[in-house]
């Protein structure tokens, strides 16, 4: 079972990804280890949260007010979507994306995560 400690460890990996390129101006790469990040943060109310603040900010410096809009509904519905345990596995967090869409999880991130630590999507 992935603890906090762990999801922790992994996210950061990911935002450290999101940032250089982000910093490199290559957008998809940026988007793509954010999105990462937010699938291994679903379990954990804090992470999740950070993990939506940071799309939210990144929108917002892109200007892409769809997204931005789309991030601060999700901010709205994680704390929610946390108590009930109705959280989409494996969804990107993307506004481009139903909020309430499971999706696959990245074999890569599947190996590292237990199912006990994914959300149960009802």
């Amino acid at each position: 079972m992935l603890n906090r400690r762990d999801a922790a460890a992994l996210i950061a990996a990911e935002m450290t990804q999101y940032r250089a390129a982000r910093r490199d101006g290559d957008h998809p790469t940026a988007w793509n280890a954010i999105e990462r990040a937010h699938i291994v943060a679903q379990p954990f109310l804090a992470l999740h949260l950070s993990a939506h603040w940071h799309m939210l900010g990144f929108a917002i410096a892109l200007r892409d007010w769809r997204e931005a809009a789309g991030q601060l509904l999700r901010l709205a519905l994680v704390p929610p979507g946390s108590l009930t345990g109705r959280l989409p596995v494996g969804n990107t967090g993307r506004a481009r994306i139903s909020a309430f869409r499971p999706m696959p999880v990245p074999p890569d991130l599947a190996k590292m995560i237990s199912p006990h630590d994914k959300p149960v999507s009802r």
